[in-house]
């Protein structure tokens, strides 16, 4: 069984897609998500605006629906609920990846940055349920510090092309992000390219100044080597 979340909710049991009501795919979703849940955090979870006892009679429809059309996708206790062991889910796969990248296991790092790189879409992306919000800010993160880890990585194995790929990656995900704006400098000056790395520079220092009100940080100005003729002028300053 393989159950895709990213870009929307797909399953596929040996090879054939299987069409869930919307109230199953929650249920999958959650546990594919959350892992292992006691019964009552559940039900409150996939029903918060009713009672605890409607809830939970919800919940047990919905199990044995969804082990009707599939059966062992979903597993349960008289306590607990988790989704069934055989399935592989395409979430659990990026973060395992993505911790590999993170503790610098330099011999995941490329195949995973390939990965990464690939984008397979947004968590749910058609779904508007509160308890997402919290899982799509925890992959976005986790997105953007493994590219960045990701960059690093490459960069030191002298593969600046893929380096500078997932660099890129991680400012389209948040031109903002001070840290990915330092990823892409520190390439460039890896590869000796300092007009590449100074444009770099003064792009941050323009988004930094016109959408947040703020200089770069030291941690990016020292990256430079700035000498007398560096117009240190704020921008508004600058004809």
């Amino acid at each position: 069984m393989a159950l895709a979340l990213l870009g929307g909710f797909v399953l596929q049991v040996n090879g054939e897609m299987v069409e869930f009501p919307t109230a199953m795919q929650r249920l999958v979703a959650v546990l594919a998500l959350r892992g292992r849940m006691s019964r009552s955090r559940l039900a409150g979870t996939l029903w918060p605006g009713i009672t605890e006892h409607r809830a939970l009679a919800r919940l047990r429809t919905a199990i044995w629906r969804v082990n009707h059309v599939t059966d062992r996708l979903v597993t349960s206790t008289s306590g607990t609920v988790d989704l069934g062991a055989e399935v592989d889910v395409d979430v659990r796969r990026l973060v395992a990846g993505s911790l590999a990248i993170m503790r610098a296991d330099t011999s995941a790092s490329a195949q995973d940055a390939h990965a990464i790189l690939e984008d397979e879409g947004d968590l749910l992306p058609d779904w508007e349920d509160e308890w997402l919000l919290a899982d799509r800010e925890r992959l976005r993160q986790m997105r953007l510090h493994v590219l960045e880890a990701a960059a690093e990585q490459l960069a030191s194995l002298g593969r600046f092309g893929l380096a500078m790929e997932a660099a890129l990656a991680a400012l389209r995900m948040d031109s903002l992000r001070e840290s990915a704006h330092r990823t892409v400098i520190s390439i460039h000056l890896a590869e000796g390219n300092l007009s590449d790395a100074r444009r770099a520079y003064d792009q941050c220092r323009e988004i930094m100044v016109r959408d947040v009100g703020v200089e770069p940080s030291l941690a990016i100005t020292r990256m430079l080597a700035f000498d007398d003729r560096t117009d240190h002028r704020p921008l508004d300053a600058v004809v």
